[in-house]
């Protein structure tokens, strides 16, 4: 295993707690909160077999390197996850063919071009978790990484959805493409709304960062753009709402 690093929050302790309590070194917790969520936290703690440590606020804060810890920390190792794109998609499509026909489920990919705030990212993998996307996919240059923050507010979303960063976002796109991955590129100046469109199809939902959209070159690698139809006063909805807004029509279009 790789050296350990920090989770952080309820959510993000709780799920790796959950899926592989074996690779948990040790978990801290702030000894003066007794509310009813530390306490079953604690249980559940216990029940694992993992070593706890009290720790006060500002110890925890340090290690954090924030206060938004939530009164709950844990030194982990990194899960082996798959190291590439490619990897990914050779492992779903072996493991669609040994499934019948009426069984198998199209990939779903969300790209993410200029999601630069760690609370949004956050926020994308946990829809992204939520609605069953393979894989989550940015820019090396222009996109947040994963670090603590983004490991809270995904609620162990980070732990669960693997996430490319890449070189060059549109050459990933054009081999997407190569894969017959249909990329559909979100627009307020599309013509065609999102509920006008077929989403049942191998697909990537390319979102832009709230306010810029999408950069021109990606916006002109996509094979269609649409947009989320909007009625009030506002122009745009914030980046990991939008997700959620296009994920969940494709999983409506698909289970019907």
């Amino acid at each position: 295993m790789s050296n350990p690093k920090v989770l952080f929050g309820f959510h993000a302790v709780g799920v790796r707690l959950k899926t592989t309590p074996q690779s948990i070194v040790e978990i801290y917790i702030d000894p003066t909160r007794r509310d009813a969520r530390m306490r079953q936290f604690v249980d559940k703690v216990s029940e694992a077999g993992v070593r706890l440590i009290e720790a006060d606020g500002m110890r925890l804060a340090k290690l954090c390197g924030n206060h938004g810890h939530q009164g709950v920390a844990a030194r982990v190792h990194e899960l082996t996850q798959v190291k590439s794109l490619d990897e990914l998609l050779e492992q779903l499509e072996a493991a669609q063919e040994a499934l019948p026909m009426k069984e198998r489920v199209h990939p779903l990919i969300l790209v993410l071009d200029g999601v630069t705030d760690p609370h949004n990212l956050g926020a994308c993998l946990r829809v992204a978790d939520g609605a069953g996307v393979h894989a989550v996919i940015a820019p090396k240059d222009h996109a947040a990484g994963i670090n603590a923050t983004v490991a809270k507010v995904a609620s162990g979303a980070a732990e669960t959805v693997p996430y490319f960063m890449v070189t060059n976002l549109a050459r990933t796109l054009n081999e997407l493409k190569e894969r017959n991955i249909w990329i559909i590129g979100t627009s307020d100046a599309a013509e065609k709304t999102l509920y006008q469109t077929d989403l049942k199809g191998p697909l990537a939902l390319v979102l832009g960062a709230e306010g810029e959209g999408m950069r021109a070159l990606t916006a002109k690698t996509c094979d269609a753009l649409v947009r989320i139809p909007m009625h009030g006063a506002v122009e745009s909805l914030n980046v990991s709402v939008a997700s959620g807004v296009c994920l969940y029509e494709a999983l409506r279009q698909r289970a019907s």
